[in-house]
């Protein structure tokens, strides 16, 4: 148990710094392209074996983290798998991703909604993380369903369906290791202005891509230099 621990901790800040690296990195080029993919397994690696850790210690679905862990890995592999090139599996994943996004939704707002009823918090867990993790596998199920039932996204879609899932796995690696790890982080530093940091980079940055890309449907520094405008369904780009 004490090495899958390791490996748990150890995935989790692979996962921050590359994860970081893709967040600010030229989109498009080679140093986001790799360090996504490295964002991918180090994130994959650290889920995997914290949902194993938290299922041996309480439960599955009884346990926040396991809850984050498994809300984690649906958002990295539905996000790579959205500027991936379609294959024969790519419904079948997306139907299975929507029933897991959709079953954790409503279990987490369910479990948020006995928090708020107990005083504000489940088990020593306040209400904010279930409901969290609720409207973010809901919104998730929901953009699935929109996905099976067009067949495929392209363009401004696609790009903010990839940022947004990339960038809020980023997020919740972020708020679980400087606000439920701090311990780690040397106690002369570890005051909550520089601890949300961080965090609220992740969160700016991602709303900042979004508003960019939705609403903007600005090119300007993701696509190469020259690219003709009507190229909008990205095919060149793997955003995080």
């Amino acid at each position: 148990m004490q090495s899958m621990l390791i490996i748990h901790i150890a995935g989790g800040a692979l996962g921050l710094l590359s994860g970081f690296v893709a967040l600010y990195a030229a989109k498009g080029a080679t140093l986001h392209r790799r360090s996504g993919m490295v964002f991918v397994a180090a994130m994959l690696t650290m889920t995997v074996f914290g949902m194993v850790l938290a299922a041996a210690r309480g439960g599955p679905w009884g346990g926040v983290n396991f809850r984050a862990a498994l809300l984690t890995t649906y958002l990295v592999v539905t996000g790579l798998a959205t500027v991936r090139p379609p294959t024969f599996g790519s419904r079948s994943l997306n139907v299975g991703g929507m029933l897991v996004a959709l079953v954790l939704g409503l279990i987490s707002l369910t479990l948020g909604f006995d928090a708020v009823a107990g005083g504000g918090r489940l088990n020593g867990v306040p209400a904010f993380p279930f409901f969290l993790f609720g409207v973010v596998g809901l919104l998730g199920a929901g953009g699935d369903l929109r996905m099976i039932q067009s067949g495929s996204l392209r363009g401004a879609r696609r790009i903010a369906r990839h940022l947004w899932r990339m960038s809020f796995a980023l997020l919740i690696a972020a708020m679980s290791f400087f606000f439920g790890q701090a311990k780690v982080i040397p106690k002369p530093i570890r005051i909550m202005p520089l601890l949300a940091l961080p965090v609220v980079a992740v969160l700016v940055t991602m709303l900042y891509w979004l508003w960019r890309v939705r609403i903007r449907r600005s090119l300007r520094g993701i696509v190469s230099v020259g690219a003709p405008a009507s190229r909008s369904d990205f095919k060149t780009l793997e955003l995080l």
